[in-house]
């Protein structure tokens, strides 16, 4: 197994691909500690996950500095390392930005990149100190390319493109990598409630001819985090079947 007696923070992890994610470490062996606001959620996950291996839920708002180092914290109280961090969370308040209040851009930006840099933020010294970290930062292929109504969550996801670079180079030297996933259209419950005109009209544009399965996503976030990827570091690996 891979990630036996590995530590690894999932943030987002009770639900759609940070579940899948965190299934994916837990069934590798790794210690896995959810991070999600849900708690019922949390509940079902951790019961459902927990016959793989060894994992803990805990409600944690990643947009707020202090809950996430206080929690941070228990962890290394609990296992005494943080070996991997994967930074999963995210929101969407799509609307074009005629009708953008200053609410729906600063609570994406809150979620989706304040929650990014918080995670580092609390997680990284534990990493200069051990002299090895993996941290992989989901972005979206929307970081990349953009798209019409959404320009408060790619800036956001673009943001995190930024912070994935400038940290691989800051602290590579520490023996810590930072890549970055960027998928592209994922049946998650977010995508299943798109119109069936605009999911045909996606379709036709992805050379496979299928959304990916969240799956798809979490073999890259573990290949990433795995040996295999030792010499990996400021990569954006993008997981969207050709579309961009």
């Amino acid at each position: 197994m891979r990630f036996k007696d590995k530590v690894v923070i999932v943030t987002g992890g009770a639900s759609g691909i940070g579940k899948e994610i965190a299934s994916s470490f837990s069934k590798e062996g790794a210690n896995v500690v959810l991070f999600d606001i849900n708690e019922e959620l949390l509940s079902q996950s951790v019961e459902e996950l927990s016959k793989y291996s060894k994992v803990m839920g805990m409600r944690v708002d990643v947009s707020n500095f202090e809950d996430v180092e206080k929690n941070v914290n228990k962890v290394i109280d609990k296992f005494g390392r943080i070996d991997i961090l994967v930074n999963n969370a995210g929101i969407t308040k799509d609307k074009i930005i005629l009708r953008l209040s200053y609410d729906d851009w600063q609570k994406v930006l809150k979620i989706n990149l304040d929650g990014v840099f918080n995670c580092i933020k609390a997680t990284v010294k534990f990493m200069v100190r051990q002299h090895y970290g993996r941290v992989i930062n989901i972005s979206s292929v929307i970081g990349i390319t953009g798209n019409a109504g959404q320009v408060n969550y790619s800036a956001s996801k673009s943001g995190i493109i930024g912070i994935t670079k400038s940290l691989a180079k800051e602290l590579g030297s520490r023996n810590i990598t930072f890549n970055a996933v960027a998928p592209g259209y994922i049946d998650t419950p977010m995508t299943r409630i798109l119109d069936e005109k605009v999911k045909e009209d996606i379709l036709k544009r992805i050379p496979l001819g299928r959304f990916g399965q969240p799956e798809d996503v979490a073999k890259c976030v573990c290949f990433l985090a795995s040996s295999d990827a030792d010499y990996i570091n400021g990569q954006v690996l993008v997981v969207d079947g050709g579309l961009t």
